[in-house]
């Protein structure tokens, strides 16, 4: 960026001068029918880093930074980003794994950032938000850079999972998977010998842990069941404190920069073990994700300290999401609470990930334990080729961010040890 970027974004703490900010590159929110955004301002990237269209996947016009796109016959890696994440997430580690030799295609995920041909209205159809629709983005990309196989795929929060489901279901394609601050535990298994067994009662009381969460002393709900209301989104878009400093707040909170971070194993999924977890995941019942982080805002100090995402890089975050709001990402939750897509993962039920994998997280990540057993399951089960799991001193859920260069080290020792 310019110097006098700089100097402007710094300055931008306040609603309107984030909205006057936002004029400069937007063209119109993101629901595929609007007006074609033009690519990344290049003096928001790194130099060797170009932000570019692909058109034609699966019904999008997927925006995609690229680096190592200069010599011919490389073999790719495909990153995905997780939420409220955007391409631009990886922009620390995309020129380290370029200058290794391969050729770093980084797409804005279907419902994020300058991919077009999404909606972003909380009633809209969310079958096109399934993880295995997903997937087909992320195969119909790979084929249309020309490859009909990459390295491997590395997907961070929301994309470890979809990075996992590749895996399992493209082999073929996805060489290797590394997945980051969210485990992947298998796609489930089917009812097994089970062909005696009586019919199941429709009426048979079901214990709902999220109800239970509501009746603690201290009342609480799940941030994810909270990410499925319709309040969610306009919570956070036009949140008291401004959308840039909701996002240092929700950063920052889940960061090893806030030192309540210290995750531990959960002995169970139930509302008391959940509770033990920041408010971040499990959230005050009567406030809304802007409230909740507001009150572990960083100080001036804190953010003037902060090297991994200064203010001028934050901005991006808010230019984008202003723009598009955050119901894109929010329906992908949406999708996974409302069933939509279960019946065709379990065609996978049972199936492994053969190929070789990772796991990488930060040492300050609840992300690693949100969901008790998964982190067991993906190393004893669903993954027969793990070669490593990485929890990185000094990273919270940001990890690739946060402490880039043992990340980008991790992910280049795995691909050079499996050839």
């Amino acid at each position: 960026m310019s110097e006098f970027s700089r100097r402007q974004f710094l300055q931008v703490l306040s609603v309107a001068s984030a909205a006057a900010l936002m004029s400069r590159h937007a063209l119109g929110q993101n629901t595929g029918a609007g007006v074609e955004l033009a690519a990344m301002p290049a003096d928001w990237l790194p130099a060797g880093i170009r932000s570019r269209f692909v058109n034609n996947i699966n019904g999008l016009r997927i925006h995609v930074l690229e680096a190592g796109f200069e010599s011919p016959q490389r073999p790719a890696l495909l990153l995905l980003h997780g939420f409220p994440e955007l391409a631009y997430s990886w922009r620390k580690i995309m020129l380290p794994l370029a200058n290794a030799g391969y050729h770093v295609i980084v797409p804005d995920v279907r419902g994020y950032g300058r991919t077009a041909g999404w909606s972003s209205d909380y009633a809209t159809d969310l079958t096109p938000f399934r993880s295995l629709n997903k997937v087909r983005d992320a195969l119909g990309l790979v084929h249309a850079f020309g490859y009909r196989s990459v390295a491997g795929v590395i997907g961070h929060d929301a994309g470890s999972p979809l990075a996992g489901w590749c895996a399992l279901t493209r082999p073929d394609v996805f060489k290797s998977v590394v997945m980051m601050s969210a485990p992947f535990s298998g796609p489930g298994e089917l009812p097994f010998a089970v062909s005696d067994a009586p019919p199941q009662s429709a009426n048979a009381p079901e214990s709902n842990i999220y109800d239970e969460l509501a009746a603690l002393p201290r009342p609480r709900k799940h941030y994810q069941r909270y990410y499925t209301t319709e309040p969610a989104n306009e919570n956070m878009w036009h949140a008291a404190q401004g959308i840039h400093n909701f996002i240092r707040g929700y950063y920052h909170f889940k960061s090893a920069d806030w030192k309540g971070n210290k995750p531990f194993r959960l002995e169970a999924r139930s509302a008391a073990a959940w509770a033990q977890m920041p408010e971040y995941y499990i959230m005050d019942l009567d406030k809304g994700m802007a409230e909740t982080v507001a009150e572990f805002m960083p100080t001036a100090a804190e953010i003037a300290a902060n090297t991994w995402l200064p203010e001028s890089e934050l901005q991006v975050y808010a230019e984008e999401y202003g723009r598009t709001s955050f119901q894109g990402g929010l329906n992908g939750y949406r999708m996974g609470s409302s069933g939509i897509g279960v019946a065709e993962q379990e065609l996978y039920a049972g199936k492994t990930i053969d190929q070789p994998s990772l796991f990488i997280s930060g040492s300050s990540d609840w992300g690693t334990y949100q969901s008790p057993g998964a982190f067991e399951r993906m190393q004893a089960s669903a993954c027969t080729d793990m070669r490593a799991v990485h929890l990185v001193d000094g990273a919270g859920h940001w990890v690739q961010q946060e402490q880039a260069a043992a990340t980008a080290t991790h992910i280049l020792n795995f691909l050079d040890a499996i050839g």
